[in-house]
């Protein structure tokens, strides 16, 4: 099964859904209740030990069980694995594809690939991943000890070797399920822009199982295009969206209308390029407030999309109409 899109997209309706790891609060099933209530399209789930734990007993069963509650509430999904401590009681997202020991990334891997036979039991669209922060042994240490750039470099290179080296066998399950990897460029990771994205990619070969998760908020961040010509750029690799408002430089998800984002360009992108996935809320550090906000943020984005893409928009605008740059800042 090819995992390649179109060389000619168009523009596609969007479908929204609301990440369970901005709802920690709430039982799995209380979750998504909520959000096929309020209309979503779709969840972004977080496997995690409070809601679809992948480490627990009896893990077939109860995905099983998720996939009928997912097909009788009319919920797509996406598979999300940032949860902080999965793995570790310890150490927030450890340990990760770049851990010194071998054994431990091979943890890390595992989590993967059963976040890929969980997907495929579910039907979800995608599996989303992340590299992790260099390891200090491998940059922070050896660089001060040499006291060189060239051993800087070396280190940095043994670890992209390391990142590539332990998606493979991954990708290759991915492969067979026909489900994509979409690995996320994530601030202060190794991988943590769309340019490192592409290296990881050229290391691989380019496999069509490796695709690419993005966060609007991240591009907002720190890439130097804006966020809808970010969407531009990665439409051929575009497998997974995470949105959430955010300001230049200052990796802090925010609701939306507390940031800098201008909304309505980035939905008429991810139309335009003919994304079909999921477009997920990601408010990780919201959960005490996840109700309230995933009953604020469709409305806010159904907005933002219909200013984005008004009913007569083939019509010239009469004197003094058109959006202004706040359009799509509130519901």
């Amino acid at each position: 099964m090819s995992l390649r899109p179109s060389p000619l997209p168009t523009a596609h309706p969007l479908r929204y859904s609301y990440g369970t790891n901005g709802l920690t609060d709430l039982r799995l099933d209380d979750a998504l209740s909520l959000l096929a209530d309020l209309g979503y399209d779709g969840v972004g789930l977080t496997l995690d030990h409070m809601h679809l734990d992948p480490l627990a007993p009896d893990l077939a069963a109860r995905t099983h069980k998720l996939a009928r509650r997912l097909d009788e509430l009319g919920l797509g999904v996406t598979l999300e694995t940032g949860a902080r401590y999965v793995l570790d009681p310890r150490r927030k997202h450890g340990p990760s594809l770049l851990d010194p020991d071998p054994a431990q990334r091979a943890r890390r891997a595992d989590l993967l690939v059963r976040a890929v036979q969980i997907a495929t039991d579910l039907g979800a669209h995608a599996v989303h991943c992340f590299s992790g922060i260099l390891p200090k042994d491998t940059a922070g240490e050896a660089a001060t000890e040499a006291d060189t750039e060239g051993d800087a470099v070396a280190a940095e290179d043994a670890a992209w070797k390391r990142l590539a080296e332990t998606l493979t066998p991954v990708l290759d399950v991915a492969t067979a399920a026909g489900i994509p990897l979409a690995v996320e460029p994530e601030p202060g990771h190794l991988l943590a822009t769309l340019d490192d994205f592409h290296r990881l990619r050229t290391d691989l070969g380019s496999p069509d199982a490796l695709g690419l998760t993005l966060d609007i908020g991240h591009c907002q961040c720190l890439e130097p295009l804006s966020p809808a010509d970010c969407v531009r750029a990665a439409a051929p690799w575009l497998r997974h969206v995470q949105i959430e408002d955010m300001r230049r430089g200052v990796h802090e998800h925010l609701p939306f209308g507390d940031g800098e984002i201008d909304f309505p360009p980035v939905l008429e992108a991810l139309s335009a390029v003919g994304y079909q996935g999921l477009v997920s809320v990601e408010l990780p550090r919201h959960s005490h407030a996840g109700p309230q906000l995933a009953q604020q943020s469709l409305p806010f984005l159904h907005h933002a999309a219909a200013v984005s893409t008004p009913p007569d928009a083939d019509r010239p605008p009469n004197p003094g109409e058109g959006h202004t740059d706040s359009d799509g800042r509130t519901p």
